[in-house]
């Protein structure tokens, strides 16, 4: 079959006819699924999940914030605990049984031997015991700041599932579409062939047009699919489960103010802050365990018939006598990792600050490119697939021009999806960088 040539006017205006019947056909077939898909979206409208909804149930659900809770009331417990003296000792002995002599194993013919019940009590310092509980309180104030670096890890982790999943989803409706559109190519260029007014080889181009955007669409709903188990994972709806309108990208993550006095509340240095606090009442602890425990002993010894009871008080201390070498050396390891921790605690602040700022930078950047492609760039695409079309109409190019540039639309279109996917990552992560109510679950803690 001869390709048609561009001065045949007959066959030029049976390629009309038959791209004019095919594009009516494409106009009908985009109304009825965006009709389905209006009808779609009404009747799941009511149970879309949206972003901030996906956070909300991931948060309602986690286990591990559960976990943090447990570890903040156990500590809260032991702090009661540690405040309290400890449990007095009592004692029963049986004192100088003569072993020779006519009293052998008698315990009431010698003079000396008692029965004895004694009572004896540790008496550390009241600041000792405060110290001793000021450690556990801190190390509650530590879990709950764990507490609110996990909830703030699972509201991006959350949010970044929902944002690829939605991604996702917007490739595979414009490759549907893409799809559609290639099969009526491929209608269209098989009746020229047919007719004799148009070129097996562009037959053959528009089929594989099609074969390339279904192998495309296959790996696209394979990651879709995970995509949807990773979102349920998270917040334990159904994976199927629609989704909403996606949030404005160009409203500010941070709200107002400034990222560096946000970043004063940031998850890790909130926990890094309530570590140094802890390690600080450790070296307390320490400090005050460089004065000794006094203890006291009251002793009743009882004795034979024909001997007075006695009663018997005494005191011991221990004798910290390397003082040196065993107290003030853990008390100086104690703060040497205070020291640690707070110079972790800066390293990782100034960090945060580049971090955020790199984020922020990026996200207005890719506002930026979003706008350039919607306006400059999408167009000048539909304005070289009307171009080619209008030129294959004609007969001055071949249906391949048509397909590459209903590809380079596709790619432009595929290029603009990742990168609304990857602006609202960086939007996700400067919106939920901070949780909602960090005050209230680090109270206390100043970074």
């Amino acid at each position: 079959m001869e390709p048609l040539s561009p001065a045949s006017g007959g066959s030029v205006r049976a390629r009309g006819r038959i791209l004019t019947r095919h594009r009516t056909t494409i106009t009908t077939a985009h109304i009825a699924v965006l009709i389905g898909l209006a009808m779609s979206s009404i009747a799941h409208a009511a149970e879309a999940l949206s972003l901030p909804q996906a956070v909300q149930a991931a948060l309602a659900r986690s286990p591990a914030l559960v976990a943090q809770d447990a570890a903040a009331r156990s500590a809260r417990d032991m702090a009661v605990a540690a405040g309290q003296r400890p449990d007095p000792v009592l004692r029963l002995s049986l004192d100088n049984v003569p072993l020779s002599g006519p009293d052998r194993f008698s315990t009431s013919r010698d003079f000396m031997t008692a029965k004895s019940v004694s009572l004896m009590q540790t008496l550390p310092s009241a600041a000792k015991r405060q110290a001793r509980t000021a450690r556990f309180e801190r190390e509650a104030q530590t879990a709950e700041a764990g507490r609110v670096e996990q909830a703030a890890t699972i509201g991006r982790e959350t949010a970044m599932a929902w944002l690829e999943r939605h991604a996702l989803e917007q490739r595979l409706a414009v490759l549907h579409e893409q799809l559609g559109e290639a099969r009526l190519l491929v209608q269209a260029s098989e009746s020229a062939a047919r007719s004799g007014s148009g070129s097996p080889a562009d037959w053959i181009a528009a089929r594989e047009s099609v074969a390339q955007l279904q192998q495309t669409l296959l790996g696209v709903e394979a990651e879709r699919q995970n995509a949807r188990l990773t979102l349920a994972r998270w917040t334990g709806s159904t994976p199927d489960q629609p989704l909403a309108a996606p949030p404005d990208l160009a409203s500010s993550p941070i709200g107002t103010g400034d990222v560096s006095e946000r970043l004063t509340h940031h998850p890790e240095l909130l926990r890094l802050s309530a570590q140094e606090a802890a390690m600080a009442a450790e070296a307390e602890v320490a400090r005050q365990e460089r004065e000794p425990d006094w203890s006291t002993e009251l002793i009743l010894s009882l004795r034979g018939s024909g001997y007075p009871n006695m009663v018997s008080l005494a005191v011991s201390v221990p004798l910290p006598w390397d003082r040196p070498q065993r107290q003030d050396r853990e008390l100086a390891a104690r703060l040497a990792q205070v020291d640690g921790l707070r110079a972790e605690r800066e390293e990782r602040a100034r960090e945060h600050q580049a971090e955020a700022r790199r984020w922020e930078a990026a996200w207005r950047a890719g506002l930026a490119q979003l706008v350039l492609i919607d306006v400059e760039r999408l167009p000048l695409a539909e304005q070289r697939i009307q171009t080619t079309l209008a030129a294959y109409r004609g007969g001055r190019t071949p249906l391949s021009e048509v397909l590459a540039a209903r590809r380079m639309a596709l790619d432009l279109r595929m290029e603009r999806i990742e990168l609304q996917r990857s602006t609202a990552s960086l939007w996700a992560q400067l919106a939920y960088l901070i949780p909602a109510e960090p005050a209230a679950a680090a109270k206390g803690v100043t970074p």
